[in-house]
C-alpha cells in the first residue's frame, strides 16, 4: 500500500471511529411542558430543542400537556428520571416546594414588561436562592420566566371583592394561591387543567386564570362570559432538570444546556411583546359579544388592600426561609425598578 493510499485509510478509520464515539454519547432527552408546542412553554422548549440538536448528536422529546398525565404526574417522572427535563410553574411546585409560592403572591410582581424582564434575568432569589430549594427535591432549576400578566375568566363582571362573594374559581394546586382567592372574595376551587373547561361548560365552577394567550388557545372564552384583568400577578413557569441525571454529564453537556436555556429565555421574551394584544384581538373576533375589563388603579386597590394578609400567610407557611426570600426578592424588585 503506497503511504498516501495509507494515509487516506487512516483518515477515514479515525473519522469512522470518532463518529462511532459521537453516536455511541448520543442521547434522546425526554422534556415534558405543560402546555401545547404552540403555547408559550411549547416555544421555549421547540428553542431549547433547537439549540441543543444544532450543537450536539442529542435529541430532545418534546412531550406536550396531557401525553404523560396530569402535572402531577409528570413532576413525579421528572424527580424519578424518566424524564429529564420538565417545564412546571409554582402554582403546582408549590406543594412540594412552598417558598415557590412566593410568584403566586398578589400585587408583588411589576407590570412593566422592561421591570419584568430585567428581574427575571437577574434576581439573585432566582439565580442563587431557589435553585438550592429544588436540589433539595432532586431538581436543578435551570431558569424561571414570566407568560404574561394573569386574567380572570367568569360568568359575571366584578369590580369589587364583594362581587366575588360565593363564586367558584379555579385555581392550580398552591394553598397560596387559595389564600389569595379567599381574599379576593371568592370561592377557590383546585381542579386539574383537563377538567376546567367541563366544569366551566356545566357551571360547577364560575371562574378561572389564566395569561392571555392562554385563555385565547384553550378556547376558555367559550365557556366565559367576561374577561377582567385586575393586574394581580404575572404568571411565571419554570424549566427544572432531574438533578441526578444533570450532575452526572460531562461539562461539556452541561455548558450546552445552558447555551440552549439562554438562548430560549432570551428567545422567549422577546416573542411575547405583543402575545397579549394579539391574543386579545383573536378571542374580540371569535366572540364578538364578549366582555374584556381592566380595572382601574381606583378599583384594583380595593383588591390590593383585601389581599395584603396574603404575604403573612406565605410566611407563617414557609418560616424563616421564606421571610428571607421575601426580603431577597423586595431587594430584586427594587433594583428591577431602578433598571
Amino acid at each position: 500500500m503506497s503511504k498516501k493510499a495509507w494515509s487516506l485509510t487512516t483518515n477515514i478509520s479515525v473519522a469512522a471511529l470518532a463518529l462511532c464515539s459521537l453516536q455511541a454519547n448520543a442521547a434522546n432527552w425526554r422534556y415534558a411542558i405543560e402546555e401545547s408546542l404552540s403555547e408559550v412553554q411549547g416555544v421555549y422548549a421547540t428553542r431549547f430543542k433547537e439549540v441543543v440538536e444544532a450543537n450536539s448528536s442529542h435529541k430532545v422529546q418534546i412531550y406536550p400537556f396531557g401525553t404523560l398525565g396530569e402535572s402531577v404526574d409528570v413532576m413525579e417522572q421528572a424527580q424519578a428520571g424518566i424524564l429529564q427535563f420538565v417545564d412546571q410553574s409554582p402554582g403546582f411546585t408549590g406543594s412540594l416546594i412552598p417558598e415557590a409560592q412566593i410568584f403566586l403572591m398578589p400585587y408583588v410582581l411589576p407590570e412593566k414588561q422592561s421591570e419584568i424582564n430585567y428581574f427575571f434575568k437577574n434576581s439573585k432569589v432566582i439565580n442563587e436562592t431557589f435553585p438550592k430549594l429544588y436540589a433539595e427535591r432532586d431538581l436543578e432549576l435551570l431558569s424561571m420566566f414570566p407568560e404574561g400578566r394573569v386574567h380572570i375568566t367568569t360568568q359575571q363582571p366584578f369590580e369589587t371583592p364583594e362581587d366575588l362573594d360565593g363564586v367558584k374559581i379555579r385555581v392550580m394546586t398552591s394553598p397560596l394561591l387559595v389564600e389569595t382567592y379567599k381574599s379576593f372574595g371568592a370561592v377557590p376551587t383546585p381542579l386539574p387543567w383537563g377538567e376546567v373547561f367541563g366544569a366551566m361548560q356545566t357551571k360547577m365552577i364560575q371562574g378561572q386564570e389564566n395569561p392571555m394567550f392562554y385563555i385565547e388557545s384553550t378556547k376558555m372564552y367559550e365557556v366565559s362570559e367576561v374577561i377582567t384583568d385586575i393586574g394581580h400577578n404575572i404568571f411565571t413557569t419554570a424549566v427544572m432538570a432531574n438533578k441526578r441525571f444533570y450532575d452526572g454529564l460531562p461539562a461539556e453537556d452541561q455548558a450546552l444546556i445552558q447555551k440552549a436555556i439562554g438562548e430560549a429565555t432570551d428567545y422567549i421574551l422577546e416573542y411575547q411583546q405583543g402575545l397579549e394584544e394579539e391574543s386579545i384581538a383573536k378571542v374580540k373576533a371569535a366572540k364578538p359579544d364578549i366582555k374584556l375589563v381592566s380595572l382601574d388603579e381606583d378599583k384594583r386597590v380595593r383588591f390590593r388592600e383585601a389581599s395584603s394578609s396574603v404575604k403573612e400567610k406565605f410566611v407563617t407557611m414557609t418560616g424563616d426561609s421564606g421571610k428571607a426570600i421575601l426580603e431577597q426578592m423586595e431587594a430584586d424588585l427594587q433594583a428591577a425598578s431602578g433598571k
